[in-house]
């Protein structure tokens, strides 16, 4: 049996491996040299491991993901799609209904999408802080398809289904359970569809998506949490009226407290934009100097194309440090990486926290600013994450 390796033989092998792509100035865009790769690895305190295809964080050290550690969920189970066959169906309310196989879509004017894809769930617990991945998509744009089959003005909704199916159980008002079957959609408004500069996407960074990522066909739309990319798809429906379908309506809703006066009122909303967030990735050390340990941290921020500004990072109860935002690689939908020296700490325990703030000064918040503490769904985890580390003198 071959033996795994472990975090601190990940980070290494990785470290040298960014190292060497980085020394080909040609495509630097395409590797990152974490500036906090010098020392050794310090593991965070009461952490699960990674398990198979999630972000290694403690060993991040490439701007765009590898496959291996790309998550994917499905709430439908994974559809077989035969690419030969396959052809992508646009109706509804259009002048000209189109029926396009993946030759048909190729042979369209292509597009490249960098994106942060980021699962609205992702951060909401220990065991799921690594639904996340960074990518180039490549594809044919939306909009000039639409545009082309002739949206009628009626039209407020383009919604997109995949070929994944599942039977569920409806409680409307009537007098027994109904069951039906029904494929998995999201919607856009179609001022989004048409502005978004969404793509329909059949490869992942230069090679051809992995059936589990979406293949033969995903939607991708920058800016927007995982569940709004809808995989596998297979039709794209434009209608006059507000998509209703289980992950639109009545799961992947938001529910949250915001303060009227001096009460609290609930609101329900469905999840769609990524939110401003950073974490902690890493963090290394040096020898210990007249007792002191001097330590680095290197992390990652991201947003909805707003912009992140700057990123600051606390240890325990000290102040706010400003953090080094990596120059590039840089593209708009997509995390930037940055580092920081956090000095020479004290042996024992310490917690460590990152936060980010974007160019309208809008701050990544606490877990027990508001915004959070009256959060009372899952979805959009986007508090600060605190990270405990043990140091040995």
């Amino acid at each position: 049996m071959t033996q795994q390796p472990n975090r601190r033989q990940a980070f290494q092998t990785g470290a040298s491996v960014a190292a060497a792509l980085f020394a080909w100035a040609a495509i630097p865009q395409w590797a990152m040299a974490a500036d906090a790769d010098t020392g050794e690895l310090v593991p965070f305190l009461d952490m699960p491991r990674t398990p198979p295809n999630r972000l290694d964080w403690e060993a991040l050290n490439e701007w765009l993901t590898p496959q291996d550690q790309v998550f994917s969920v499905q709430h439908y189970g994974i559809p077989e799609v035969n690419a030969q066959e396959y052809k992508l169906e646009i109706d509804g309310l259009v002048e000209k209904p189109m029926r396009l196989s993946i030759e048909d879509l190729k042979t369209r004017p292509q597009e490249e999408v960098l994106m942060t894809l980021e699962c609205s769930g992702n951060g909401a617990g220990k065991g799921f802080i690594n639904a996340i991945y960074n990518s180039r998509w490549k594809g044919t744009p939306l909009a000039p398809l639409l545009k082309e089959c002739g949206v009628k003005k009626e039209a407020i909704e383009a919604v997109f289904f995949g070929a994944d199916t599942k039977e569920e159980i409806l409680r409307p008002m009537t007098k027994s359970e109904l069951k039906v079957e029904v494929p998995f959609g999201r919607s856009l408004s179609v001022e989004d569809a048409l502005n978004k500069g969404a793509i329909l996407a059949y490869e992942r960074n230069g090679e051809p998506m992995e059936t589990r990522n979406g293949a033969p066909l995903r939607l991708i739309v920058p800016g927007l949490y995982g569940i709004a990319n809808v995989k596998w798809l297979q039709r794209i429906e434009l209608r006059d009226r507000r998509y209703m379908g289980r992950y639109m309506a009545r799961d992947y809703v938001t529910v949250r407290g915001e303060m009227q006066g001096d009460e609290v009122v609930f609101v329900e909303s469905s999840v769609a934009k990524m939110n401003l967030k950073s974490i902690i990735a890493r963090v290394t050390r040096g020898d210990t100097v007249d007792g002191g340990i001097p330590c680095q941290a290197m992390g990652a921020a991201w947003d909805d194309g707003t912009g992140v500004a700057q990123v600051e990072v606390k240890v325990d109860d000290g102040p706010w440090k400003k953090a080094v935002l990596a120059e590039e690689p840089r593209s708009k939908y997509c995390w930037t990486f940055f580092s920081i020296d956090l000095g020479n700490l004290a042996p024992g325990e310490h917690e460590i926290v990152s936060r980010a703030i974007d160019v309208d000064g809008r701050v990544q918040p606490a877990e027990g600013d508001d915004e959070i503490a009256l959060k009372k769904t899952y979805w959009e985890a986007y508090q600060q994450w605190p990270r405990k580390i043990n140091l040995e003198a």
